[in-house]
């Protein structure tokens, strides 16, 4: 006999599921259905997660000598009779996101040149201001003026110590480490827009002398460089009336050279400072002691040539001496059998020269080398003339390569980044 559900029969078994799925739930067996509020988005890597740490390179033993500056020695030197020319040398890229001129760079340098420098002109003093952006904009040059004769400190460029007291007409450094402020106008520099500059610079890391101490030389030295790099920078750019709230990394340098070097002892140079986009900082030097002219080559032995790499604002740094810098392509001939350089690849690695075995002996073993190229852009050239036939070149650049190294497993890190160059080339 057939047995049919009755009404009654299908209430009570719809009663029984929910009751046993309610005791399901607490006992913890069955978890209800998600509501919306309840639901956790899965996380996107590129997103949250951080990004993975660069190793670090290898560092160089840097004495404690090489890293110490006295407000005597960023002050004034050119008023000593043997001193002939000395630079205080500013820039700086505006990589922060905060940044209104994202990626723009910024060269302001006071130089007391040599009278032999400019020869035929009694106009030695030069200002250099410079603002370059990332799309071709360049604003800014350079001009040089006038000094009178056998009096010190009495030309449009004038200077003091202790510290960094420099001014040029309306443009002005003044501080001492760790802080200094900058004040530049390009004035008559640039005939077509006005700009305006104030910049403050901060140094968290300790200088590097590159040329000189007093270590070896209980007197002051003759012939000494030094510098700060990954330098915090803030202020504010004016273009034509248009203010600009500007941060990002800076470098300052400041050296000094005697009357004994004469500009047939050094015919050119070619000069770097680069931010990577990894945060690290590139500076390059390369002297060239015989003109252009004559030959490209450099010596085996350069002493003023330098590579410098900083993976933490000039905390530790990885200095290599065995540099060889090949100008790939070359423009704008100044002088007859003198052009300027345009492109270059340099490779760099720890050399053997006995004269650096202190500062490279932690790189030993560690096969660190540096293939890099490197091209200007935003140029802005000068050049004098019949009889001083000296010319240089100013402008923004960008580095390409990479660095490996074997010290703790195989390294290669992609290098990329951008920043301001000068190149000095000098027909005799």
């Amino acid at each position: 006999m057939k047995h049919r559900f009755k009404k009654i029969d299908a209430i009570i078994l719809a009663a029984l599921i929910i009751i046993a799925g309610f005791f399901l739930v607490k006992g913890g067996y069955v978890s209800p259905p998600p509501t919306p509020d309840d639901v956790t988005p899965p996380e996107e890597d590129n997103e949250t997660s951080p990004p993975p740490e660069l190793p670090t390179p290898p560092t160089s033993f840097i004495p404690s000598y090489r890293r110490d500056v006295s407000p005597e020695d960023e002050g004034v030197h050119f008023d000593k009779i043997r001193i002939a020319r000395e630079w205080w040398y500013y820039s700086a890229v505006f990589n922060d996101k905060d940044s209104e001129l994202k990626n723009w760079s910024v060269q302001i340098s006071f130089n007391h040149m040599a009278r032999g420098d400019l020869i035929g002109t009694l106009k030695p003093d030069l200002l250099v201001v410079t603002l370059y952006g990332p799309d071709g904009e360049t604003f800014g040059g350079m001009i040089n003026k006038k000094r009178y004769l056998g009096i010190l400190n009495s030309g449009t460029l004038i200077a003091s110590s202790p510290g960094v007291n420099v001014e040029f007409e309306n443009s002005w450094a003044e501080g001492e480490y760790p802080d200094w402020h900058v004040h530049a106008e390009d004035r008559d520099i640039d005939d077509v827009h006005e700009i305006v500059i104030d910049l403050d610079y901060h140094a968290n890391s300790l200088p590097l002398w590159t040329i000189g101490s007093r270590a070896f030389d209980e007197s002051k030295s003759s012939i000494a460089n030094y510098l700060f790099t990954g330098i915090e920078v803030v202020g504010t750019v004016e273009i034509d009336g248009q203010e600009f709230e500007v941060k990002g990394i800076g470098h300052h340098e400041h050296s000094w050279t005697p009357n004994a070097i004469q500009r047939g002892s050094v015919n050119g140079w070619d000069w770097f400072h680069m931010t990577l986009d990894n945060g690290w900082n590139i500076y390059v030097s390369n002297y060239y002691p015989t003109p252009q002219a004559i030959t490209s080559k450099l010596p085996k032995i350069n002493p003023l040539g330098t590579f410098l790499i900083t993976a933490d604002n000039g905390e530790s740094i990885t200095e290599l001496r065995n540099i060889d810098l090949v100008i790939t392509r070359a423009d704008n001939q100044i002088f007859p059998f003198v052009k300027m350089p345009v492109d270059f690849n340099i490779i760099a690695k720890p050399s053997l020269n006995p004269i650096y075995l202190i500062s490279q002996s932690l790189l030993f073993g560690t096969n660190t080398l540096l293939d890099v190229d490197i091209e200007v852009k935003n140029a802005i050239n000068k050049a004098w003339k019949f009889p001083t036939y000296l010319g240089m070149k100013v402008g923004m650049c960008e580095i390409e390569g990479t660095l490996s190294w074997s010290n703790e497993g195989e390294h290669e890190i992609p290098i990329h980044g951008i920043g301001v160059s000068w190149s000095m080339r000098a027909l005799l």
